[in-house]
This record gives structure tokens, sequence and C-alpha cells, in this order.
């Protein structure tokens, strides 16, 4: 048995023996994955969505790992972002609007609640002015004052505690207009001195701190003035009362409002991660794409042209001394072309392999592979070690697998100058192994990666990404003289 045949299936008898003697082992590892998977997904739902790295363990030349989250891209993630149109907001992002609705509710509450109040305590004011003096010669006086006052009130844009762009009047203008009419009230009649409570709220939430102390100063004075001038006699329940009953309200309005402008700052912090975490997303996506295109690309057209070339270059240097074999590799190349044409077009469709389009799967796609890649200077054989079962793959997984397959031949056929290579595609209860071995002029696996022959391009990155996407391992055997085997192993999911 040749060199290359004896490590293919001194690979797989080890992974069959320990699939048969341990299967506990693999249920824990299969359950491992998925409790990780679980803990992924139950991440990504939180709102965070940052996606894991993704980490490639592999053996032999070109080393790499996948650094960049969410892109199953190989080597260390780019700088700087991609080029083209920069990203745009994202549109699911709430605006100020919504910022506003967050935190407005229990402003609005305490808008209706200042302004009921307002209204109650002036319309109580001028009915006990009304029933306490009905006959006085300053009646027509207050309740023109009254209705004044109400009308001012309900125009200005004290109105709303929140900033009026269109309002008809400046706040401090209206806020001095409304002040001034209720001075002359309360000096006319001290029972008006009690709508002076709403009023001290809508000061500390209109002016700047300096002028709204001054004019919770002169309300304070002026309610202590009214309420001394209504009972007749001094009384120092009325002279501090007010005082203290002002301090502890202003004190709770300045905690309230050194809250709100905390949850204002942390509500602008999460709209602007949100973005900033939208916007990522968007470039990780474009990286993510531009890595799956890099490798359908390729595994697919650029091997089939590569192919061509090949066949057409072969095809002249004989075309004047052997017609009959030029015209097969013409007819080869032909054949290659119309396959190539199939795949492009099931890929900008986003579809499946052609070759696994049909109903024979995998093994049958590894089948047509070897046909058409065999020709005069390589022979390429396949076997299928299902151990008596033939379970269903997932399309991912046969996707990957022929990929793998199609790259892995490509580097033998352009880089190794093997005569034979055997696909064996082995089937184990916790996973799918795919070994490609060749008897062509091998290398150093154990070198630096990109000496080894025929290390180079995207060949190797793509497959191990294609691995490391589904959870698996890739590894190259080889020795100068000894040919080369390459295994991608990819874990299935244990049966319940």
């Amino acid at each position: 048995m040749p060199a290359y045949r004896r490590r293919a299936a001194d690979r797989r008898a080890p992974r069959r023996s320990q699939a048969t003697t341990a299967p506990s082992e693999a249920t824990v590892s299969a359950t491992k994955r998925a409790d990780a998977t679980k803990r992924a997904d139950a991440t990504t739902s939180l709102g965070a969505t940052t996606p894991a790295d993704t980490a490639t363990p592999s053996q032999g030349p070109d080393q790499t790992s996948d650094l960049a989250p969410a892109t199953a891209s190989t080597g260390p993630a780019p700088a700087t972002a991609p080029t083209g149109p920069a990203p745009q907001a994202d549109p699911d992002a709430p605006d100020d609007a919504l910022l506003e609705e967050a935190v407005d509710p229990d402003a609005r509450w305490l808008s209706a609640v200042l302004h009921g109040a307002f209204f109650l305590l002036l319309g109580s004011s001028l009915a006990r002015f009304l029933i306490r003096h009905s006959g006085s010669a300053q009646l027509p006086w207050i309740t023109a004052l009254s209705v004044v006052l109400a009308v001012l009130y309900v125009l200005g844009p004290g109105r709303d505690l929140r900033p009026a762009p269109r309002a008809r009047l400046p706040r401090h203008t209206w806020l001095c207009a409304v002040v001034t009419v209720w001075v002359v009230l309360v000096v006319l009649a001290p029972s008006f001195a009690w709508c002076a409570v709403p009023l001290f709220y809508t000061g500390l939430r209109t002016l700047r701190p300096r002028a709204a102390i001054g004019l919770l100063t002169l309300l304070v004075i002026l309610v202590v003035v009214a309420q001394l001038e209504l009972s007749g006699r001094f009384d120092p329940d009325l002279v501090f009362a007010p005082p203290a009953v002002a301090a502890i309200a202003t004190g709770v309005f300045i905690r309230m409002e050194r809250q709100s402008a905390r949850q204002r700052r942390l509500i602008d912090d999460l709209i602007r991660t949100r973005r900033e975490l939208a916007a990522s997303e968007r470039r990780e996506g474009m990286l993510a794409e531009r890595q799956r295109l890099s490798m359908e690309i390729h595994d697919t057209l650029a091997q089939g042209l590569s192919s061509q070339q090949m066949l057409l270059q072969a095809a002249a240097r004989i075309w004047a001394t052997d017609p009959v074999k030029a015209r097969a590799h013409v007819r080869t190349a032909e054949s290659i072309a119309e396959h190539n044409l199939t795949e492009a077009r099931r890929f900008v469709h986003d579809l499946a392999p052609a070759d696994l389009a049909g109903a024979g799967g995998l093994d049958e796609a590894l089948r047509a592979l070897a046909a058409r890649e065999s020709g005069d200077r390589l022979t390429v054989r396949v076997h299928i070690d299902d151990g008596s079962r033939s379970p269903r793959l997932p399309d991912r997984v046969q996707s990957a697998l022929l990929r793998i397959a199609q790259g892995a031949l490509a580097n033998v056929r352009e880089h190794s100058g093997a005569t034979t290579a055997a696909l064996t595609l082995t089937l184990l209860d916790d996973q799918a192994v795919l070994d490609v071995a060749d008897d062509g002029r091998g290398f150093d696996a154990a070198g630096p990666p990109g000496t080894a022959a025929g290390v180079r391009g995207h060949g190797l990155p793509a497959m191990r990404a294609r691995v490391g996407q589904l959870g698996g391992t890739l590894t190259i055997e080889s020795a100068p003289g000894e040919g080369a085997v390459l295994s991608a192993a990819i874990p299935l999911e244990t049966p319940s």
C-alpha cells in the first residue's frame, strides 16, 4: 500500500476506535459545543450581539486564526474600515423625539398637576374673596386681575414645562408678567398668596439657579407677609413654616433634576452606543460577506479558470504533433467552463453548489469532482466510509466539505506533482472527516507558514475558515518525498 494511503488509513482507524469505545466523550464534547452556542445566542438576544471570536486549531503550515468577530476571515482583522460609502445612521435607532418620550411621562404628569393646582388655588382664592368681601370696591380689580393672570398662564410658555421653540413670549418675559400680576393680587388680597406654590416650581424649571433663588426668596417673603396680615397677629409658624417648606421643596427638586440629568446622559450614551454597535455590525457584515465571496470565488471560478488555462496551454503545445489529444484537452476545458458557468449562476443566487443540488448528496458530488479532476497526469479515487450507516449531513457541512475537497485537489493538481490522489469521507457518530491524500513531492509540514510548496494564496486559509465556522479542525501531514494528507474534521450534532 502506498505511503500516502497508509497514512490516511492510520488517521481513520484511531477516530473510529475512539468513537466506538468512548461515545460518552463525544457526547460531552458535542454538549459543550451546544452549550457554548446557546450562551452565544443568549448574549446576542440581549442586544449586545457581540460575536465571539472563532479560533481554528490546525497543524501544519499556514497556521491562521480567525481574529475578526463574525467575519470568518483568516489572519488579523483589518485595522481600518473597508472602503466605500460611510455608514449611515441606524434607521432603527431612537431619535431625539423618542428620547423625550423616554423621560417625559413624569414631566407631563408633574406639569398637569402644577397647572391644575395653580388654577384650583386661583379659583379658591377668588371665591374666598367674593364670599368675604362681596361688597368691596376692589372686587372688580381683583376679578379682572384674576382673569388676566389666568389668561397669561394659559397663553404663556409656562403651561408646558419643557422648552417650547414656538412660544409666543420668551419665558423670562412671561414669568415676569405672571409674577407681577400675582404680586399686585397679593397686595390687594393676601388670600392669593397660596398661588405661589405652583409659581415656585415653575420658577425653578424656567430660570437659572441664581435667578430662581431670587424669585423664590421674593415669593416666600410675600407669602409670609400675606399670611401674617390675614392672621392679624404675629405667629412664629407663619414666619418659619413657609421658608422651611420652600427649602425642603427646593432640595427635593434639585435632587430630582440631577437624577433626571444623569438619566438623560445615560440614555444619550445608550443611543450613541447602539448607533456605534449598528455601524460596527454593518462593517463586520460587510467583511464577512467579502470573505464569503472571496472563498466562493476561489473555490469555484478561480480554480475552474486555472484548470482551463492549464488544459488550453497543454493543447496549444501539442496541437501540431497530436491534434487528437489537443482536441480532447479543449473538450475537457469546455466541460469545466460549462460547469463553472453553472456554479457561477447558483453562486449569484446564493444556492448550494451545483454538485449537491441533485439527489446523490455529498457522495455523488465527491465522485463527480474526482471524475472532473482525473486526467492524463492525475487520477483521483473516492472512498466513502460510512460505518454501515448513511446519515444525512447538514447542508452546511456538505457544502463545506465539498469546497474543501475542491480546494485541496486544486492544490494537488497545481503544486504537488502527484499522479494519484484519494478522497476519503469517513462518517463517525460525532463527526464527519474528509481526508485528501496524494503521492506528490510533499513538503515540510512543520516548517514556517508560507515556506511549504503549494502554500500560497487563499486556499488553505479559506479551508481553515470554512472548518472553523463549523467548529472543526484542519490538519496537514506531509514530509518531503512522501506526499501529503490533508484532513478536515467537522463535528456533528449528537442525536437526542
